[in-house]
């Protein structure tokens, strides 16, 4: 019988157990608890795997079906708000995949193409589902906002306003996903836009929503981009580009946007500045992926531009990976032919502890406005 059938499991009383339960005390989680973020052990061998390979473990044993939890999104707000990730060990496959993003490129050219092969590319099926109708993979904006679709292309318009786009501008948009903000800029704005991204099954979807609009979709490296912008955008691609390659992304930027040009950076970032990515994570939802700093995005930003505008709306990523995360939920019926029973786990998981992430405030989401120093400045939307 697969341990994920069974109801109930005697907890082993032995110091695996009494080291998790102490940690998971201190964030108010207990184990077998009758509240939304306590945790039910299925496997009486998950205390020790976690206390052994730390974020990995963890992941991997709920893909496995070693716990459950009624709402994994309050089991990490509660984890990550009590600091109980910096308390487990790391594995020393882990502390050598730190070492190995800090002596190498792993966002080179011939690597930055893996994210769009496994991530990416799952297909469309999936995405068509869980995200809006204009095939946002990225925070939503909820200002005003009561449904996904309305705050996607509140997000949309928000970025076109900080842009000040013109009609017959040319915009380059920097990882462009599935054509979505290309569409929309070219559609309400009356711009030109060339869109580059490493997904085929991105490319695909993204040529044919823009069909009869004066929209190119490239499937390219950034690096390769040699070409004149009145305007440059990029939308949830910076934390592919890794900390070795940030210099030679704002190189590319400054040498393709014309000098009165305005540039938006629209990532998620990160807190505090280091090198480290959370092991499930890298392995299976976003390879090679590492999370930019304020200070990191200062660097290499300062040689070319002026920063104009910090807009941080991170919050706002918490509501629109639960609302993703109800329509995966909803929509799985129709797609369970074409997946597993744990990549459905997978999913799941990755979506809520990323909203639990953001809501206890541990991750952010930044949209950033650079000029060469535009006269009497600028003001920008919100």
């Amino acid at each position: 019988m697969s341990s994920s059938c069974i109801e109930e499991v005697s907890v082993p009383n032995d110091d695996w157990y009494r080291i998790v339960n102490e940690m998971l005390s201190r964030a108010g989680i207990r184990i077998n608890g009758s509240a939304p973020s306590d945790i039910r052990v299925n496997n009486p061998l998950f205390f020790k795997r976690v206390l052994q390979e730390g974020s990995l473990g963890l992941g991997e044993s709920y893909m496995d079906g070693w716990w459950e939890c009624e709402r994994l999104d309050l089991f990490f707000q509660h984890v990550l708000r009590a600091g109980l990730e910096s308390q487990l060990p790391r594995h020393l496959k882990d502390t050598l995949r730190v070492a190995g993003a800090r002596l190498l490129n792993l966002q080179s050219k011939k690597r930055a193409w893996i994210v769009g092969k496994e991530h990416y590319d799952l297909g469309n099926d999936l995405f068509s589902r869980m995200l809006d109708p204009f095939m946002q993979y990225s925070c939503a904006y909820w200002k005003e906002a009561q449904t996904l679709e309305q705050a996607q292309e509140a997000k949309l318009d928000l970025i076109c306003q900080k842009l000040q786009l013109q009609p017959g501008m040319r915009v380059l948009d920097i990882g462009c996903g599935w054509g979505g903000l290309a569409y929309y800029m070219a559609k309400n704005y009356g711009v030109s836009v060339v869109g580059v991204t490493i997904s085929a099954e991105q490319q695909k979807m993204a040529q044919a929503r823009c069909e009869g609009l004066d929209v190119q979709i490239l499937l390219q490296d950034y690096r390769d981009l040699q070409d004149q912008f009145d305007r440059i955008v990029s939308v949830g691609m910076f934390e592919h580009v890794g900390p070795k390659n940030y210099a030679t992304y704002f190189n590319v930027v400054d040498r393709n946007l014309k000098p009165d040009g305005l540039f938006l950076l629209h990532t998620i970032g990160s807190k505090k500045t280091d090198n480290n990515v959370d092991p499930w994570i890298n392995k299976y939802i976003f390879p090679n992926g590492c999370l930019p700093s304020v200070r990191q995005i200062a660097i290499a930003s300062e040689p070319h531009f002026v920063m104009e505008d910090w807009h941080n709306f991170g919050a706002d990523y918490d509501t629109t990976l639960m609302a993703w995360h109800s329509r995966f939920i909803n929509s799985w019926p129709e797609i369970a032919d074409n997946y597993s029973e744990r990549f459905k786990r997978m999913f799941s998981y990755y979506l809520n502890a990323c909203a639990g992430a953001f809501r206890a405030r541990d991750i952010q989401l930044w949209q950033v406005v650079f000029t060469r120093g535009a006269e009497g400045g600028l003001r920008v939307a919100r």
